[in-house]
């Protein structure tokens, strides 16, 4: 039962393994690898879906400021919880990395894989080109 609802797929990007046979994923790697799809594909991207993934992308020219890390910790989390159901979202967190790093975040993601309770954490970066303002 855990393993048919973790599921079983390709890997992204797809490519041989050195048997040259196509490889597959499974388990916490193939959920980690679906996080970072759901949060690297701008809605309108996927032609048969064109509601999936997250909507951070529309925000790259905004100025880094509070609110925008907020918007970005909401649009996260609502993607998650729609997009990536074998999970339980524990925490989302954005954060500037350092004083002089403004022109990215750091979104830091804690997770329950659902059908076994292991916790992981995934950090993304999202790279903004801060606006004038």
């Amino acid at each position: 039962m855990p393993a048919a609802f973790l599921g079983r797929g390709w890997p992204f990007p797809i490519k041989p393994d050195p048997t040259r046979q196509m490889a597959y994923l499974s388990g916490a790697e193939k959920i980690r690898q679906s996080i970072w799809i759901i949060l690297s594909t701008a809605p309108g991207e996927r032609q048969m879906r064109p509601d999936f993934g997250c909507g951070i992308h529309d925000l790259v020219f905004e100025p880094n400021t509070a609110a925008l890390r907020g918007v970005v910790r909401a649009r996260v989390q609502d993607a998650l919880i729609r997009w990536e159901p074998r999970i339980d979202l524990l925490n989302v967190n954005v954060a500037i990395p350092g004083p002089g790093e403004r022109n990215y975040l750091l979104i830091h993601i804690d997770y329950r894989i659902r059908s076994n309770n292991a916790f992981f954490n995934l950090v993304y970066p999202f790279f903004i080109n801060e606006g004038a303002g």
